[in-house]
This record gives structure tokens, C-alpha cells and sequence, in this order.
């Protein structure tokens, strides 16, 4: 359930991170441009709350000790770098 939460998350952080990916020499803007603050407001929301969600999810792991839950924990680390690796790419 949190594991398709997070792959949800990670799409809405790559559709509002494209609104930054605007590239200047096509559309005639310099490089001074808004485009960090538009990223961050449209970003830092979603960051929020996925690292909450995402640190409470790892501590019932440990407390409860459920180490198989553990594995799917681990795997939103990967979601996660795969959108940031999707963004980056395209600043």
C-alpha cells in the first residue's frame, strides 16, 4: 500500500518538477528566470510529506522489527532516485 503511495508521489513530483523544465534558448529567457522557485513551490510540498510518511513507515519497521516490510522500504529509495534521476536530466 505505502509502496504504491510512494510510486504515486514520485509521478506527481515528476509532473510538477516538468513545470521548471523550460529551456531558455528556445524560449528566448534568460538565465535568471523563476525557474528554482517554481520548482521548489511545486516540490516542496510533495518532499514534505513523502519524508514524513516515509520515516514514520521506517520507524514501525524497526520497532515492530518486520524486516520483510523493510525490503519494500528500501525499494521507495529506489522509486524515489529513478524520479530524481527523471528530473535532473532534463534541468
Amino acid at each position: 500500500m505505502l509502496l504504491a503511495f510512494n510510486l504515486v508521489g514520485a509521478i506527481i513530483y515528476v509532473h510538477r518538477a516538468s513545470l521548471s523544465w523550460a529551456i531558455p534558448q528556445e524560449k528566448g529567457l534568460h538565465s535568471q528566470t523563476g525557474e528554482p522557485f517554481i520548482w521548489a513551490a511545486g516540490v516542496i510540498p510533495i518532499f514534505a510529506i513523502f519524508f514524513v510518511v516515509n520515516v514514520v513507515w521506517g520507524g514501525l519497521i524497526l520497532v515492530r522489527r518486520q524486516w520483510r516490510s523493510g525490503y519494500l522500504w528500501l525499494l521507495t529509495v529506489l522509486i524515489w532516485l529513478v524520479a530524481a534521476v527523471i528530473d535532473f536530466a532534463h534541468h
